[in-house]
């Protein structure tokens, strides 16, 4: 739902990896976007009406994607996707990121817009911190991408979740995904991949942000 730069960029990367894809707008205006070579549904309409996500095949769907410029429209198709239509793969864009929070905690997966465009420019004006990269639908657990104190390079996985209290889920490494494990030692210009207990964050973050005062064992 929603024919904006988003959704149309969303529709096309889909169809692009095979998908059939159906795109709704109340605004038949906005289907420009979309390229001469889109071959999907696009369909007239209010994304949260019933008639309209029946034409654009609901009853069928994988996945629905609510990314219209209107959190409300958002949040509504959503609720209306997943819990008339079962569908459970939905998601929704929201800007407010206080809304998001809400919604994360009521099992419904949102981007919200502002805060990853704040977290974005936030990490390279102040580049010690951690930015999130998934919170589960309770909002309890965190994945963040988090930076650290040069003077932890050097020590393990094991060393490091054991002075944090999180755990380790994958370290980037000259481009690449690295599944570490306890043994694994940390190098310079690795990025680390953390996963938290959202009230345990901000902790974390300053333990690993400062020179550890922990030995290696």
């Amino acid at each position: 739902m929603g024919c904006g730069r988003v959704g149309a960029t969303l529709a096309q990367s889909l169809e692009n990896r095979g998908h059939s894809v159906a795109v709704v707008d109340q605004n038949p205006d906005a289907f420009r976007r979309l390229s001469a070579e889109f071959s999907g549904k696009k369909v007239t309409g209010l994304g949260f009406d019933r008639d309209t996500l029946i034409q654009a095949g609901i009853e069928d769907a994988y996945a629905f994607a609510a990314v219209s410029d209107g959190d409300n429209s958002n949040i509504l198709a959503a609720r209306v996707v997943r819990e008339t239509y079962g569908v459970d793969n939905v998601v929704a864009r929201i800007y407010d990121p206080h809304r998001a929070e809400i919604y994360q905690r009521l099992g419904i997966p949102t981007v919200a817009t502002v805060r990853w465009t704040s977290d974005q420019v936030l990490r390279r004006m102040l580049p010690l911190g951690a930015t999130d990269e998934y919170r589960d639908p309770s909002g309890q657990v965190r994945l963040a991408q988090t930076d650290f104190h040069p003077e932890w390079v050097g020590r393990s996985v094991a060393t490091i979740e054991s002075a944090t209290g999180s755990r380790v889920a994958f370290l980037g490494r000259f481009g690449e995904g690295v599944l570490a494990t306890p043994g694994t030692v940390l190098q310079e210009n690795d990025v680390l991949h953390v996963l938290m207990r959202a009230a345990d964050a901000p902790t974390v973050e300053r333990l690993l942000t400062h020179a550890p005062k922990i030995e290696e064992n």
